[in-house]
């Protein structure tokens, strides 16, 4: 298992040349990271080789937790996760980078569209017509579909809306 280090004693670390890998999403990372920090997805972690020390962090520090083994496997050098991630670093008041323009994480728009989405068809099932509920209930098939599967559409046509397609550019 990695050790676990606080922010202050990841930035000790990078200082003396460990190397700190973010492994969120490129679209995350995009919104907000720390800038020596270098991004390699979860999904997209290969081996690291050449360095003295690896750093991984995430936005809390509950993914780097929870693929510890994972992570500690992609090298042979030191691995030590990041306690608290992203958050405890910024709540540290050590330096970040955040763009507020670029697109809100693709999962988060899935979240705020499903729940709209849910809302919208109790209100006009309640107002309007009862056949509206149907709309929740697709809904909520839709995500427990996305669940199950890994494949979610709603995810899908929001990677390809306009002011997603202006970030990845």
């Amino acid at each position: 298992m990695p050790h676990i280090i606080s922010p202050a004693e990841a930035q000790r670390r990078i200082e003396a040349g460990a190397v700190l890998i973010d492994i969120r999403s490129p679209d995350e990372y995009a919104r907000a990271h720390i800038p020596c920090a270098k991004n390699m997805p979860l999904t997209q972690i290969g081996r690291i080789e050449g360095v003295p020390e690896v750093i991984f962090h995430c936005k809390s520090g509950m993914r780097t937790a929870a693929h510890a083994e994972a992570l500690k496997a992609a090298t042979d050098a030191p691995v030590f996760l990041m306690e608290g991630g992203l958050d405890a670093w910024q709540k540290a008041g050590l330096d970040c980078n955040v763009n507020r323009k670029a697109p809100l994480e693709i999962i988060r728009q899935v979240q705020i569209g499903a729940g709209s989405l849910v809302l919208l068809g109790v209100l006009l099932g309640f107002l309007v017509a009862p056949a509206f509920f149907g709309l929740s209930a697709l809904v909520g098939a839709g995500l427990l579909f996305a669940g199950v599967s890994g494949f979610c559409g709603m995810a899908r046509l929001l990677a390809i809306m306009p002011w997603n397609r202006r970030a990845a550019a």
